[in-house]
């Protein structure tokens, strides 16, 4: 049996002001890698998973330092690619109080942006793999990444690996000219599983949702709307046929409730809604949780439930680590569960 995960994405240094600081603030920023599908594939690693990870990156000290970080993690980087001038960037402001983090992309230009199709050898890569994981982040960044995306969901599809798509929608990177709604909704047609936030889902198939404002524990979700909205999205999307959502309220940049959905099968599953107070980092949560339901649909396959309250809790504990990568076992996981 194939058991190999396969991600593709931008490798990103991320830099951030501490205790709180705006950027305008203090003489010192620090500097993490990140980036969504390199997220996923930490976090898939982290469970003891096999899985490799595929970018491109400048062949300078910078990006040979990143995939280092990687490969200490236990992400499988043999095929990265190298060229370019630069890896992308991003600057992060933290959340205090009642004010949100803030943050600002550099990364036009990067090396990534500049992948082809035909750059890649998919066909060797993915022969023996299970599931390739993307995200619509590839397809925002240029229209040359976007059609390597396709190349690599063509390819997927010829041998028979199983697709799972993050949405990501992040407004200020579609700059290229193509309508980000039409190109997503695309690479939704062609996945098996996919993740999204509630923001996300609505961008996606314009449809209002319930909103999700708990103060506390004890909110009420209105399952039967969400039921009749996801049987909605599976006959429109048919090959699809795992829908997770993921759902936050913040009270304060500290304190977030956090829960999930997950539509399987025809069956309308909720996860319980943890109340995390003292979060810490919230960046990559949503990468946690596509991670953590990886990992779940392998380690528990007949238990629908396990694997969305392994996810939340994967996503959860997320929330109390610095950084982009969710450094969670599965020991820790499985404890908070």
């Amino acid at each position: 049996m194939k058991t190999k995960f396969v991600t593709f994405g931008e490798l990103l240094l991320r830099f951030s002001k501490q205790d709180h600081q705006r950027l305008s603030q203090g003489d010192y920023f620090t500097s993490k890698y990140g980036g969504s599908e390199a997220n996923v594939a930490v976090s898939l690693a982290m469970l003891g998973n096999d899985v490799q990870y595929v970018t491109r990156l400048p062949d300078t000290p910078v990006g040979h330092t990143g995939i280092q970080n990687l490969m200490q993690l236990g992400v499988d980087c043999r095929h990265i690619l190298f060229g370019g001038q630069r890896i992308g960037t991003y600057y992060m402001e933290p959340a205090a109080g009642m004010r949100s983090a803030k943050v600002i992309y550099d990364r036009a230009g990067s090396a990534c942006s500049e992948i082809k199709p035909g750059m890649i050898p998919w066909r060797e890569i993915l022969k023996d793999a299970a599931v390739l994981h993307i995200s619509g982040i590839t397809a925002a960044i240029s229209q040359s990444s976007a059609d390597a995306t396709f190349e690599a969901l063509d390819i997927a599809d010829e041998l028979g690996v199983k697709v799972a798509f993050d949405i990501n929608y992040r407004k200020n990177l579609w700059q290229y000219g193509a309508d980000p709604r039409q190109t997503l909704r695309r690479i939704l047609s062609r996945c098996d599983l996919m993740f999204g936030d509630a923001i996300e889902f609505e961008f996606l198939c314009q449809r209002k949702q319930p909103p999700f404002t708990a103060t506390d524990s004890s909110f009420q979700m209105q399952m039967d709307e969400y039921r009749a909205w996801f049987d909605d999205l599976h006959k429109e999307f048919p090959r699809c046929k795992k829908w997770l959502m993921g759902m936050r309220n913040i009270v304060a940049s500290n304190h977030h409730l956090l829960t999930a959905l997950l539509w399987t099968d025809g069956e309308l599953l909720k996860a319980p809604i943890n109340d995390i107070n003292g979060v810490v980092d919230a960046s990559g949560v949503g990468d946690a949780f596509m991670a953590g339901m990886l990992h779940a649909l392998r380690a528990y396959p007949d238990d629908s439930q396990m694997q969305l309250n392994y996810s939340l809790a994967a996503s959860t504990l997320k929330n109390t680590i610095p950084g982009d990568f969710n450094l969670a076992t599965d020991e820790e996981i499985t404890a908070l569960l």
